[in-house]
């Protein structure tokens, strides 16, 4: 890699932890930046799952204080991101290149949907938790399931994981946002994990990504959960849309 091209992977890191910790669709920058510097697909997916990891765990970390009193609670929902995170990762090393090329940029929409209806889905969430108050403290019947899904996904290719996550538990556990967002993050890192265990045995993977990656994403878990939570959301979806633009572009030029 040329220096350039280091110091792009880095800064891509560091903003998809960061984002990842505060929104949670920060494979929305790194997986494009790797794209657009020749990084197979496959290997861009795999090698960035296993690279936002070590900045899932600093995220994780930085919101620890909003853990307290989730131990029960974070500990069953694990289950369920630790099946669907290893689901995800398998379905994608099954399913041939040309699936998962043709695949990606429904996820990328997919994607950018959610960061665009943020807002939206945010003020739905709040009104849930005030019509519907009383829900017992893991949450209803279908979080667990749904948590499951959520997984899969983001084994599989991860881009707006955060996102389903928050509206997921938004609307079927009683608790502020701020404390569901930490448990969003100890779940992504679940996820993450499990698939980049999985990867590194199986798959092709580029380890010099994945340190850059890690690295940045590192120092983006901390700036997420330090200050991240002061920035403007509006500002933060419009970079990942234009990221994810310009993703789709790539995905349909070449």
């Amino acid at each position: 890699m040329s220096p350039f091209e280091i110091v792009a992977v880095l800064l891509a890191g560091v903003a998809a932890g960061t984002i990842n910790t505060v929104v949670g669709s920060g494979t929305l920058i790194t997986f494009p930046t790797l794209l657009a510097f020749g990084v197979p697909p496959v290997t861009a997916n795999v090698s960035n799952t296993i690279g936002l990891v070590p900045g899932s765990i600093s995220g994780a970390v930085g919101y620890r204080r909003e853990l307290e009193g989730q131990r029960s609670r974070v500990l069953r929902l694990s289950v369920a991101s630790l099946l669907g995170g290893t689901a995800g990762a398998v379905l994608l090393l099954v399913l041939p290149a040309g699936a998962f090329e043709a695949i990606v940029p429904v996820l990328i929409v997919l994607g950018l949907v959610l960061v665009v209806f943020q807002s939206r889905i945010s003020a739905w969430v709040a009104r849930q938790h005030e019509a519907t108050g009383g829900l017992p403290h893991h949450g209803t019947w279908w979080v667990w399931p749904a948590v499951f899904v959520t997984g899969v996904y983001g084994g599989y290719f991860g881009a707006a994981q955060g996102v389903l996550l928050m509206a997921v538990m938004g609307i079927g556990i009683a608790e502020t946002l701020q404390r569901l967002n930490a448990v969003k993050n100890v779940l992504a890192a679940i996820v993450n994990a499990v698939a980049g265990l999985i990867f590194a045995v199986v798959a092709d993977v580029d380890w010099w990504v994945v340190l850059l990656i890690g690295i940045g994403s590192v120092i983006g878990g901390q700036l997420g959960a330090t200050v991240g939570r002061r920035l403007p959301g509006t500002v933060l979806r419009v970079v990942i849309v234009l990221v994810g633009l310009v993703a789709l572009a790539v995905f349909l030029l070449t």
